[in-house]
């Protein structure tokens, strides 16, 4: 298997300005909207502003969550700031899942995870964006990779933590079905975001987010996004082949799990079915359900990498990215390998297009220690431990 160790070593660049720059974003204005949509008002914050064509990171959350108790934790990480100076981001809350969010009339009929997807471009519209990086979690990652199947052009790059494209199988919705009889509405939204060793070694996380369920948001307008998430349809994705025209993300994408959360075998189900020269697996050791919470300095750094391999932030400071060897010899890919080119200078539109990333490619050669180029309708994607 596959395997890339990110290490604390040397970092590339030391720069002297990251206290100063730190400072800078904590004064970022952050401006509160309501989108219009078919189905009602749809709640954005947006951070920053939008800088030229260069794209907006897009965050979208989990069920049981709203955009701070998801991400405040990363994107308050002192490593952010570096993200932060360069782009703007837009997190958006599900409908009716943000903080004092008023009680859906009773007769109102939630929209379906496809319905929820086609809300994301009217967010574009409102704000101006030609495109955006995609961040999400569980339920967030599902709508994020549904938009970025039917608007391949609006959606740069994607970084999905426990995505599941497979609809719910009926065991899955029998299972389900009993624990809704049994069990309060908190307990199912925990298990949905901890794994079992999780919710027994790290208990005062999971009071904390139990606390938020049944204190901060509206149950019942929750209890109709879990149910469009459970009833969500598969995304009928399929790795691509040369010659065949499958279902397939078009866009460089990163997946991310914890080694104990209950998404695990959902995640590496997914990294099968997308291009192998497009998308790596990032396992995170010691990690459970919620990778930005447990470990969002590790999760920034790799963040860094998937935006630089993008041909943004050419000079981010980071640590280095060490190769490892599988016990079979064979070398692997590195982390920027499985990327776009790094450009050194950013121009108007904050990267560089060469003519072999405008023909579809942008792949990075092999470093000389690595093995001859194999063919890649049989590669597999890589695969990064950290």
């Amino acid at each position: 298997m596959d395997d890339i160790q990110v290490v604390e070593s040397k970092p590339l660049l030391v720069d002297r300005e990251l206290p100063g720059l730190r400072e800078a974003v904590q004064q970022l204005a952050i401006k509160e909207h309501d989108v219009e949509t078919p189905y009602g008002r749809l709640h954005c914050t947006m951070r920053g502003v939008p800088k030229g064509e260069r794209p907006v990171i897009l965050t979208f959350h989990d069920i049981g969550l709203n955009h701070k108790t998801c991400w405040d934790s990363l994107f308050q990480h002192e490593d952010m700031a570096e993200i932060l100076h360069h782009f703007a981001v837009c997190h958006v809350d599900a409908l009716g899942q943000h903080e004092g969010a008023n009680t859906f009339s009773t007769g109102y009929e939630y929209p379906s995870m496809d319905e929820l997807s086609e809300t994301l471009p009217l967010v574009l519209k409102h704000f101006g964006l030609k495109s955006v990086i995609g961040l999400g979690m569980g339920a967030g990652a599902f709508m994020l990779t549904k938009f970025a199947l039917d608007y391949p052009k609006m959606v740069e790059g994607l970084v999905l933590i426990n995505i599941n494209p497979c609809a719910e199988g009926w065991m899955d919705w029998a299972a389900h079905k009993i624990s809704g009889w049994t069990h309060a509405l908190p307990d199912l939204v925990i298990s949905h975001l901890f794994g079992k060793e999780e919710i027994h070694h790290n208990q005062d996380m999971v009071a904390t987010y139990r606390h938020h369920v049944m204190k901060d948001m509206n149950q019942f307008n929750l209890q109709l996004f879990i149910k469009a998430y459970e009833s969500r349809r598969d995304l009928e994705i399929e790795r691509p082949i040369p010659g065949s025209n499958v279902r397939t993300l078009k866009c460089h994408c990163l997946l991310v799990v914890g080694d104990s959360s209950p998404a695990v075998d959902a995640v590496v189900e997914c990294n099968t079915k997308l291009d192998p020269t497009k998308a790596t697996l990032l396992k995170m050791a010691d990690c459970g359900g919620m990778p930005q919470i447990d470990q969002p300095g590790k999760l920034t750094e790799a963040f860094k990498y998937f935006i630089q391999g993008m041909g943004y932030m050419p000079s981010a400071s980071m640590t280095r990215l060490v190769r490892s060897r599988t016990a079979s010899g064979s070398s692997v890919t590195s982390f920027e390998g499985s990327r776009s080119r790094s450009h050194t200078n950013e121009g108007p539109r904050s990267r560089s297009h060469t003519a072999e990333q405008q023909r579809g490619g942008g792949h990075v050669p092999p470093a000389p220690d690595t093995a001859p180029a194999v063919d890649q309708a049989v590669l597999k994607a890589p695969e990064v431990s950290c």
